[in-house]
């Protein structure tokens, strides 16, 4: 059996979308309302991609699960803190995928000399919690009824981690096209293999 995780590309969109559509259109996990079509995810990926990493995890040549970081405020006092994402196919869940991908996206988030990482939670969500726990998040807080999803108000649940020691002048983090260029950088993506569970 053959399990990899690597950078996203615009063509895996289609089997992106196939783990997105079902959590948009029957939870409350997104607070997506629209089920993107597969060039808007492409969109995303290659707009991500200029400063962020976007991971999938490949299990026999199918996408398993996918993490991808973002800009979690776009003034630039905010620029070390990302806000991170995971989703799961249905059928590859409980096999170590999520923990892997957030260890690959996370050990890359380092590298690129971010300073902190955010997990959104839409609640309830006791997997999500969880996952982020086990991974040394801290939960820092709650905002009450901040979106209307499922037919329902949802409090949303903000879960924080360190990712690098706080200096006093740091560089500004470098994009994920740079890093990839550096030497270790495989060995960067390849951090949360070990976990899964084939």
């Amino acid at each position: 059996m053959s399990v990899k995780i690597r950078l996203a590309s615009k063509k895996d969109a289609p089997q992106i979308l196939e783990i997105y559509s079902p959590i948009v259109r029957l939870t409350h996990i997104s607070f997506e309302h629209d089920v993107p079509d597969a060039s808007e995810i492409a969109e995303r990926i290659a707009k991500t991609l200029r400063q962020y990493p976007w991971l999938v995890c490949e299990i026999d040549a199918r996408i398993a699960g996918y993490a991808y970081a973002s800009a979690f405020r776009s003034r630039r006092a905010y620029q070390w803190t990302t806000e991170t994402t995971v989703y799961v196919h249905e059928g590859y869940q409980r096999r170590g995928v999520s923990r892997a991908l957030y260890a690959s996206l996370l050990a890359i988030l380092r590298a690129q000399g971010y300073r902190s990482a955010v997990g959104v939670i839409a609640l309830p969500n006791a997997a999500s919690i969880k996952a982020h726990e086990a991974l040394g998040f801290q939960e820092i807080g709650v905002f009450r009824n901040v979106g209307f999803k499922a037919g329902a108000w949802r409090d949303t649940g903000w879960w924080q981690l360190d990712l690098s020691p706080t200096l006093e002048r740091p560089p500004a983090p470098q994009s994920i096209s740079d890093l990839v260029e550096q030497d270790g950088f495989d060995e960067l993506l390849q951090t949360g293999l070990p976990g899964i569970r084939i």
